[in-house]
């Protein structure tokens, strides 16, 4: 399993961000994490990435505690949080060129160049990132969570701010990349999740109510799109 979770909470004061949920993940396939605002997908995501600590239960990523062996699971995991962090002054090959450098990347010049292809930021690879628009800011994220190949991505809304044509691109990257990495895909749209997800996790206050293959779940719930099953299990209405 790449990615194992078992029984994870995490506190903030008294209030559950998450409780004691269990799940994992397999390589080759793209898991669509679920839930409406403030139901724990971010925190998860945060745990999974080394970012903030669980307060209870264990997650491990390629084998690799969370905790324990946090540099070991950053270099197996590529990032693109929600709030995609960047320095805006930088040059898109400028900003790429640091985080192989980072990652010690062997022959940086090259995984740049392809980067940038699979990305499609080609035509706005010359300008500063504080001139583009939001769509390219977030291929450079994705670009920035690539480049190392990591055996795993976690992705928070990656599509969010692009526009229908760059859409049905990052979505076909994100397929051909699920084929090789585990792929966590946290999203609002619907659709994304029967474009590209072969699993689904669904998380509501902090506990899952559903997690199955896209096929399975919707032949438990047969005759209702995603969405219909989404919002039946997170209002209550299922």
């Amino acid at each position: 399993m790449s990615i194992s979770v078992q029984s994870l909470t995490k506190l903030y004061g008294k209030q559950k961000a998450i409780d004691a949920i269990t799940f994992s993940t397999q390589p080759g396939k793209v898991t669509g994490f679920l839930g409406p605002n403030g139901a724990g997908k971010s925190t998860t995501m945060k745990i999974l990435t080394g970012f903030i600590p669980q307060t209870t239960g264990s997650a491990t990523v390629c084998g690799f505690d969370v905790v324990s062996q946090s540099q070991e699971v950053r270099r197996n995991v590529g990032y693109l949080p929600e709030t995609n962090p960047q320095y805006l002054e930088m040059y898109v090959k400028e900003s790429l060129a640091f985080i192989a450098d980072v990652h010690q990347i062997h022959n940086p010049a090259k995984r740049i160049a392809e980067v940038i292809e699979q990305t499609g930021l080609g035509p706005e690879h010359h300008k500063k990132i504080g001139q583009l628009s939001k769509g390219y800011r977030q291929r450079v994220g994705l670009a920035q969570a690539i480049i190392h190949d990591p055996k795993v991505l976690i992705l928070d809304e990656p599509t969010s701010g692009l526009d229908p044509n760059q859409l049905v691109g990052i979505r076909q990257l994100i397929r051909e990349l699920g084929q090789t990495k585990t792929i966590i895909l946290s999203t609002h749209i619907m659709q994304e999740v029967d474009a590209v997800c072969d699993d689904v996790i669904i998380i509501n206050q902090g506990k899952i109510v559903a997690s199955d293959s896209l096929h399975g779940i919707k032949e438990q719930y047969k005759g209702k799109s995603i969405e219909q099953i989404f919002i039946g299990l997170t209002s209550g209405l299922a």
